[in-house]
């Protein structure tokens, strides 16, 4: 199989987590792919994420929304896109079960957005859409035999709809309109950067202010948990070598109770666990667990490098380093969060959200830019 080569890869919610990743392992590894990174930076993203990446000649910036359709028409026209690595999202399933609207119209609408401007472009060779494990709701405890491309989608929240939804029209846009997608379903990711509303981030804060770990349930609700880089890896690889109109699981076959990762944060941190866990009222509506098949994959030449040992302790150093980043994020520690403010990158840079009178970002070219006024 022919090995795909882009040449100018537009990245969605690329201040976020995993797509920061991605974002710097490509620019990095690939000088010649000029990458233009788009995220509206809202709470959970941060132009920091994207440090080391401002250096490089191949990177360019764009604050603005995939629900903006103007915005997406006129990035895929300019930098003459011909590769869309789809990630940005709504994804905290606590923040969808009270604030849903807003899970569909990032998902949903901002997706059919991207699709839409693909299919009036014309010029789109990949389009990798990244969804989660979560579409495929529950996995029978009792299975030896993980959730596998085929399996039917029965998602149970708000945010895991809204990603299947998301999906079928990523299926659709590929089948009626031949739009070269490709599909990823997730695992858990862990590792530097992630915002801390989610599980291992948040233990770990909560641990070294010496607070109480609160877990929904009784704590037996199994996840699968994957290291930052070998994701960032693993979409490389997708990237190279998936194969049009397939979809790709990315996981691991080892699993951790909600209760074992708290009680490995703990030990991290030299803490009790039967002193420093507590067990709080449970979500709405929890998956007991989550299991895939990641053969399909690994077929491909991918492989976990990092094991959970090894992986949550680079994580735990990286916080402990860096505790200040997200600045205050009390309201993300919360047992039940939701969805917070704007966050605001601005302060720490301060070209990143600043318009000159011509509609330009008032920094360098390469590094960040703004639709034309005229176009909004």
């Amino acid at each position: 199989m022919a090995k795909y080569k882009p040449k100018n890869i537009l990245i969605t919610g690329a201040a976020g987590f995993i797509a920061s990743h991605v974002a710097n392992r490509l620019i990095r590894n690939y000088p010649e792919y000029r990458i233009i990174v788009l995220d509206k930076l809202a709470y959970c993203s941060n132009f920091k994420n994207l440090d080391p990446s401002r250096s490089f000649p191949n990177f360019k910036f764009v604050k603005g929304d995939v629900c903006s359709a103007d915005l997406v028409k006129y990035i895929l026209d300019t930098e003459n896109i011909d590769t869309i690595m789809h990630f940005a999202a709504q994804t905290h399933v606590d923040n969808s079960f009270g604030n849903s609207f807003e899970f569909i119209k990032n998902n949903v609408y901002g997706t059919c957005v991207l699709l839409e401007a693909c299919k009036v472009f014309g010029k789109i060779k990949r389009f990798v859409h990244v969804s989660t494990d979560e579409v495929y709701g529950e996995t029978d405890e009792n299975a030896t035999v993980g959730n596998h491309e085929a399996s039917q989608l029965l998602p149970t929240n708000p945010y895991s709809a809204s990603k299947a939804g998301a999906e079928m029209l990523v299926m659709a846009y590929g089948r009626s309109y031949g739009l070269p997608v490709i599909i990823t379903r997730g695992n858990n990711v862990y590792g530097p950067h992630q915002f801390p509303e989610k599980l291992v981030p948040k233990f770990i804060l909560l641990a070294m202010k010496g607070k109480p770990l609160p877990i929904h349930g009784d704590g037996s609700n199994v996840r699968s948990y994957l290291y930052c880089e070998d994701v960032a890896e693993a979409f490389e690889i997708v990237l190279h070598r998936g194969e049009v109109g397939h979809v790709y699981n990315v996981g691991t076959d080892e699993e951790k109770r909600v209760l074992d990762v708290a009680t490995d944060i703990c030990r991290l941190f030299s803490l009790d666990p039967s002193e420093t866990i507590k067990f709080v009222e449970n979500r709405p509506f929890n998956d007991q667990r989550y299991f895939l098949d990641t053969q399909k994959l690994k077929k491909l030449g991918w492989s976990e490098r990092t094991k959970w040992e090894k992986g949550l302790r680079k994580t735990m150093e990286w916080y402990v380093r860096n505790f200040d980043w997200w600045g205050d994020v009390s309201a993300a520690l919360l047992p039940h969060p939701r969805m917070l403010s704007c966050h605001v990158t601005e302060k720490d840079h301060p070209n990143a959200g600043q318009n000159s009178d011509q509609g330009q970002m008032g920094c360098d070219e390469k590094e960040t830019t703004s639709v034309p006024k005229s176009r909004l």
